[in-house]
């Protein structure tokens, strides 16, 4: 089945629009708190575990649902899905607002749940509408809209909760989930409304004898909806090899998202405030990333991306070993390497994918591999910290992580460039290179 887009080229921007205003609400709800975690401990009484819950419960979920949210937008449809997601954010935004602790932490994990939703459904619309040359650019986008609405949150929260209170401060961010709603509901009336008015006119077409190309038959034909189990086995192997690359990807995010403050205080002897701006570096820097992917992809062979990005990550732990220094430099290359490893592995997926199914299971499959890493992997970290008193062997976990993601990445990407432009049209092809 070829991935060209089945969206017309004037609703295409509008598709676009849509994908940016969902990734906007993929990481604001769980972002938010984290600039506030004070001043919700005394309006609730949270212990530091309740805390560790409130931050950590969505992406624990993410791991845990990633499987049955696959099943979900198969059953149902990626719109369906999307509407279900914003609508999750909305109503755990509200509930994590209004109510006692015991509803804060259900508000966050309807938020968790939710946003799994949204985690999967992206690269399905991306494999689904979006030409295949523009792949990258588009997964880049949503990878960098993700990071604007978390730099977004992070500037807006406190300001907010000194003003109207920490609860408000929170509840202020459902406007996000509102207008997701308002436009994606109104994009998908008017899609279905051009739809139906393209296949009746194919259908008339071909019934005058007006019509005899196989442009016209794929109006008419349904969608491909092979399943995992009828995928080729080249796709399966990338597939395997991207949720280690994930998990290496997720382990050196998440450990350096929780730890690099510490590690420029202790190490480094910065103040607070310091070292709290020079590790947003790092969340800053993801947006180059997010946007060079697809630039070098447009101009280069698949696997260099993901050479380029492996350089760029294994810098950030070998730096803080060598030269912890210029741990500024380091903050930065780490950054553009999270912000391009992100869309480098979502773009493989979404270029080599041969239906929406194979596109959500594999999607699932990958992520729930990495946000499981990414659960486990901050607190292993802290553990290492604290019995061998230095922060050595946390940077040599992110160094293993690293090595991971450069390994199975290059293996994965190296594979992908094997497939036909445009995804998997003939099987024979593809299951050759096993």
């Amino acid at each position: 089945m070829s991935s060209a887009p089945r969206t017309a080229k004037s609703m295409l921007p509008w598709i676009v629009l849509g994908i940016i205003i969902l990734a906007l609400n993929l990481r604001t709800p769980i972002i938010a708190p984290t600039a506030i975690l004070p001043a919700i401990q005394d309006g609730t009484g949270f212990s530091a575990a309740g805390l560790g819950l409130l931050t950590g419960l969505p992406v624990l979920l993410f791991a845990l649902a990633t499987p049955l949210a696959g099943k979900f937008i198969t059953g149902l449809g990626a719109e369906t899905t999307v509407i279900a997601c914003l609508t999750g954010v909305l109503a755990g935004t509200v509930l994590r607002s209004v109510g006692p602790p015991w509803l804060v932490l259900t508000g966050t994990a309807v938020i968790g749940l939710a946003i799994t939703l949204g985690n999967i459904v992206v690269p399905v619309l991306i494999r689904r509408e979006v030409p295949w040359e523009q792949v990258s650019l588009v997964t880049g986008l949503y990878s960098a809209m993700m990071n604007v609405g978390s730099m977004a949150t992070l500037i807006g929260t406190g300001p907010l909760a000194a003003t109207f209170g920490w609860r408000w401060a929170l509840a202020a961010w459902a406007v996000l989930a509102l207008i997701g709603l308002g436009f994606w509901m109104v994009l998908i009336r008017v899609r279905i409304r051009r739809d139906g008015d393209a296949v009746r006119a194919a259908q008339e077409a071909i019934a005058a004898g007006e019509a005899e190309d196989e442009s016209s038959a794929e109006v008419v034909a349904p969608a491909g909806k092979q399943k995992w189990s009828q995928a080729p086995a080249a796709y399966r192997g990338i597939i395997a090899l991207l949720v280690i690359t994930f998990s290496g990807q997720s382990i050196a995010y998440y450990t350096t998202t929780t730890w690099l403050p510490s590690y420029l205080a202790d190490k480094i002897g910065l103040a607070p405030a310091a070292a709290g701006g020079t590790a947003s570096l790092f969340q800053i820097a993801a947006i180059l990333g997010a946007f060079g992917v697809p630039l070098l992809a447009a101009r280069s062979r698949p696997w260099m991306p993901v050479a380029i990005v492996a350089v760029l990550w294994l810098s950030l732990p070998v730096g803080l070993l060598l030269a912890p220094g210029a741990y500024g430099l380091w903050a930065i290359t780490g950054g553009i390497a999270q912000g391009g490893g992100f869309t480098a592995i979502f773009s493989i997926i979404a270029r080599t994918a041969g239906s929406d199914a194979q596109t959500a299971s594999g999607s699932a499959r990958v992520q729930g591999g990495g946000y499981l890493a990414a659960t486990l992997a901050p607190p292993f970290a802290g553990w290492l910290n604290t019995v061998t008193g230095g922060w050595t062997a946390p940077v040599l976990l992110i160094l293993a992580a690293t090595l991971a993601f450069t390994i199975t990445g290059l293996l994965a990407a190296r594979r992908a460039g094997r497939f036909p432009r445009g995804g998997p049209s003939g099987r024979e092809v593809l299951d050759s290179d096993e």
